[in-house]
């Protein structure tokens, strides 16, 4: 099974982004000698050159992800601070969604049913069924279109509104999983990685 990881440098110096880049590149080797497939989707730019703020990997077996999976250590000197006594700098790798599959419109899976009119509007708006009630039953979404006089256009329109109100949900769920992978930066918990590299 497919999976998306995400490694991020989180909150972490100079080093981090350093380090990010080095297991990517480390992750994308080990993937290589087990055959299994890796694409770096997308990167953000650490601010020295050649390094990664986060990386994010799509990886064709989810079992291999899993040994990759959790706090990273990549063990070295700091390339950007002579002297300097830290050699252990801390990297998250994170599963995680980037986009799930966009809700499904298809017309024989909603049931539209005639309605009395409401409201004002004179004597026929009242008495003929001309309204639409339109359920869209994978979602169990119930709209009501009564703006026009006849109930093929008062149809049309709650089609459409059916249609608005999945886009928004795909939207709002996209939404949702965005933030979900920022939250994956301040995740990252220094000390006893279930991997360390050098």
């Amino acid at each position: 099974m497919t999976i998306h990881l995400l490694l991020s440098a989180g909150r972490g110096p100079a080093e981090c982004a350093w380090a990010v880049a080095r297991l990517t590149a480390r992750l994308e080797a080990d993937a290589g000698r087990h055959g299994v497939e890796v694409t770096r989707v997308a990167s953000v730019a650490g601010e020295r050159p050649g390094t990664f703020r986060s990386a994010l990997l799509r990886i064709a077996a989810d079992e291999f992800a899993a040994t990759w999976t959790g706090t990273l250590c990549w063990q070295g000197a700091s390339p950007y601070r002579r002297g300097h006594g830290r050699k252990n700098w801390y990297v998250i790798a994170r599963p995680c969604e980037i986009g799930g599959p966009v809700t499904p419109f298809s017309e024989s899976d909603v049931e539209v049913v005639a309605v009395r009119t409401g409201g004002p509007g004179g004597q026929h708006r009242n008495k003929a069924s001309t309204a639409a009630r339109a359920t869209h039953r994978p979602s169990g979404i119930v709209v009501v279109a009564d703006s026009e006089r006849q109930f093929t256009l008062n149809r049309a329109a709650a089609m459409r509104l059916i249609r608005d109100r999945l886009a928004r949900g795909d939207e709002d769920a996209a939404r949702a999983r965005l933030t979900a992978r920022w939250q994956i930066h301040d995740d990252l918990i220094r000390g006893d990685p279930v991997r360390v590299e050098r």
